[in-house]
């Protein structure tokens, strides 16, 4: 399975909030209705906590859940 980069996810100056690390971009394995994605996204290096950027959630990622709830 292919990774999906997104690239206007930047992880510059993101830091976790419970470690205090500073997110690198990592693949995540993303499920949503019996489909599984890999996407890059950034990551807490210490607790792997993943950052899912508001635009990306409310953008992309809603236009890819109305089309499986479509089909």
């Amino acid at each position: 399975m292919s990774v999906i980069k997104v690239p206007e996810i930047d992880s510059v100056d993101w830091s976790c909030a419970a470690c205090g690390e500073e997110l690198v971009r990592r693949p995540v394995e993303l499920e949503y209705l019996d489909s599984q994605f890999t996407v890059e996204l950034p990551v807490c290096p210490q607790c792997n906590m993943v950052l899912i950027p508001k635009a990306l959630a409310l953008g992309k990622l809603h236009q890819v859940e109305q089309l499986l709830e479509d089909k």
